[in-house]
């Protein structure tokens, strides 16, 4: 069993954070109650009270608990998460993202030049990068509430090859896929990371807290390799979920997509 002790060898506030975090993973502080006052806890661990309030800040930060002005510092209730289900599936010819997700406002569509992590992922970034269609949705778990950024990146060069990109590039993502699979064999490969949310972030997607934000990178690519469009979706780590379904398939070299 881990020592309870407060020792020299780490910052003592993390240490105090990382013991109250247990006591609320183990249920001895449920959801809703009252931890200690900074005195109780001060008096019990041997520590000045600004290294509690650090320690409870450490807490807040890590979205476990909340502080009350003049009432204390209580645990956060469970948050009910929404799941988003990251696998496609086929339905006949039809590709489809098995997603209960419901479209929460109608999609907007922007013309951009790539950069940053999509530019990457694209192998179409650097300097200037390629003009692309983008195309934002907010999406809503339907269970829960949830709310969920789409973004759809499409590079000109991939649209000028397909009409149905061009033309319509906030059809719906099954209707994509169709027109890609109707030139290429595809392959779909998947980067999920997170970072703190920007401000409109917080608003769009209800964060009140310091969780951060979720990002999966989804890129469709054809069977030699090249990059066709790239899906990002963003979403509180508090509120959302992510699941794979996972088929094994055939062994692909490194740096490959198994196909779909």
């Amino acid at each position: 069993m881990p020592s309870r002790e407060i020792r020299a060898e780490r910052p003592r506030y993390l240490q105090l954070a990382d013991l109250l975090a247990e006591d609320i993973a183990s249920g001895t502080y449920e959801p809703g109650s009252q931890l200690p006052t900074e005195a109780d806890l001060s008096a019990r661990y041997g520590l000045s009270r600004q290294t509690v309030r650090q320690a409870l800040t450490e807490l807040v930060a890590m979205g476990l608990i909340q502080k009350e002005h003049g009432r204390g510092s209580f645990v956060r209730p469970r948050q009910e998460r929404g799941v988003v289900t990251r696998s496609l599936v086929r339905h006949g010819r039809k590709i489809v993202d098995d997603c209960p997700l419901i479209e929460g406002e109608a999609p907007a569509v922007t013309r951009t030049h790539l950069s940053g992590t999509p530019g990457d992922l694209l192998e179409r970034g650097g300097e200037g990068g390629e003009q692309a269609f983008s195309v934002d949705r907010l999406l809503i778990d339907p269970a829960t509430g949830a709310r969920i950024a789409h973004r759809l990146m499409i590079p000109f060069s991939v649209a000028a090859e397909t009409p149905t990109l061009s033309e319509q590039p906030d059809a719906p993502i099954e209707t994509i896929y169709a027109a890609l699979a109707a030139k290429h064999s595809l392959t779909w490969h998947e980067t999920v990371t997170a970072r703190p949310p920007m401000p409109d972030e917080r608003a769009a997607l209800l964060i009140e807290d310091a969780s951060p934000v979720l990002i999966s990178y989804r890129v469709t690519a054809a069977s030699s390799g090249e990059p066709l469009i790239l899906e990002e979706l963003r979403a509180s780590a508090a509120g959302v979920e992510l699941r794979f379904r996972l088929t094994p398939g055939k062994a692909v070299p490194t740096g490959k997509a198994a196909a779909v």
